[in-house]
């Protein structure tokens, strides 16, 4: 499970220490003084938040169509840090990166100063799973005393706890760190239920197996929305060259808004655009397919009649959803010392640079 942020646990532990000393010597790296390329164009550091996917398709697109260039920008799509993409942003190693609401809130509350411009995904996707040949798991209760493929995170925890707890069950089970894939982990009989992304994994499942069995977090009492996905900046790039993260912003919506509304394009442009990966089209396109017809990046009629402004940030579900990690006590700091108070998602997320700027249509 790679390509899932639910692998970012340890990523986000790994990176503590290197918070606080951020922390203390302040940023190594000033990413507000961008340097321009042969052609005039200002240099632009996104970086991935795990291996290139359906998540990240509105850069590429961007990046592909020409909207970064018309924006004056010119956009380097990099490889995921091993201290994280929320950790090189706050650093100013990277101007820009995926991420969500919720890594955002943990991060902050280590010391990181970051920010979402831009929430593409607007409903939950996580899926919580054992293998459909596993017909002992018919339901989250029945996850009570069996093994959890994790990778470490409280918060997963907490999450499964609930989702047991709400069907009836006691919210009891064992761990396992999970290796290379969940799938694998699965598949091997070291563990008998984890995590997956429905846009992701989930079509993984369904095209190549093996088939899972699966249930979200709404239907079993997790309130609130986990799956923020979006794109971040740091907190002193927004007060100190605001202008260039307009025109980063607005470029990247109008890339993400061309793959809602061109599904199958947009996956041929990430398949070519991201050749590393060696992704399928048609895997690529089913994942498209899949997130349209869900709707998980917004309501189409509404986005089209302008009630809905496509990249709203939705801090209402997400501090929802922190009040609950906050109250599982599964919030630490830079010190591992236990927080109780949730992080406030209004803070961590600004729908100021989605409004028009004049970019070229």
């Amino acid at each position: 499970m790679k390509n899932s942020i639910f692998s970012k646990a340890i990523t986000i532990l790994g990176a503590i220490a290197m918070l606080v000393g951020v922390a203390a010597c302040g940023q190594s790296n000033d990413s507000t003084k961008a340097t321009t390329d042969g052609n005039g164009l200002k240099k632009v550091t996104f970086m991935l938040s795990w291996a290139p996917d359906t998540n990240h398709i509105g850069v590429y697109v961007a990046k592909n169509k020409g909207y970064f260039k018309q924006a004056g920008l010119d956009v380097d799509i990099v490889a995921v840090a091993q201290a994280g993409a929320e950790q090189a942003v706050n650093n100013g190693m990277a101007d820009f990166a995926l991420s969500n609401l919720t890594n955002v809130g943990t991060y902050t509350l280590k010391g990181a100063k970051i920010k979402q411009v831009l929430q593409v995904q607007q409903k939950p996707s996580a899926i919580w799973c054992s293998l459909a040949s596993n017909t002992s798991i018919k339901s989250p209760k029945d996850f009570d005393g069996k093994t959890f493929a994790t990778f470490g995170s409280n918060e997963s925890d907490a999450v499964i706890r609930r989702m047991i707890q709400t069907d009836g069950g006691k919210g009891t089970f064992d761990k396992v760190t999970v290796g290379t894939s969940t799938f694998q982990t699965l598949s091997s009989g070291k563990a008998d239920f984890g995590g997956f992304y429905a846009t992701w994994e989930g079509v993984q499942a369904d095209m190549y197996g093996p088939k899972l069995n699966c249930f979200t977090e709404p239907d079993y009492g997790v309130p609130g929305d986990a799956d923020t996905i979006g794109i971040i900046t740091n907190t002193k790039t927004i007060s100190s060259n605001p202008d260039l993260v307009r025109k980063f912003t607005q470029a990247a919506k109008k890339g993400y808004e061309y793959a809602y509304s061109h599904p199958d394009d947009a996956a041929e442009i990430l398949v070519k655009e991201a050749p590393d990966a060696n992704l399928k089209p048609a895997f690529v396109k089913k994942s498209m397919k899949t997130i349209v017809d869900g709707q998980y990046w917004g309501d189409p009629a509404k986005i089209n009649d302008g009630s809905f402004v496509f990249g709203t940030n939705d801090t209402k579900g997400a501090q929802q959803y922190f009040d609950f990690i906050a109250e599982e006590n599964a919030y630490t700091d830079s010190h591992g010392k236990v927080v109780h108070t949730a992080p406030q998602a209004k803070d961590l997320a600004t729908d100021e640079f989605l409004k028009q700027s004049g970019l070229n249509e």
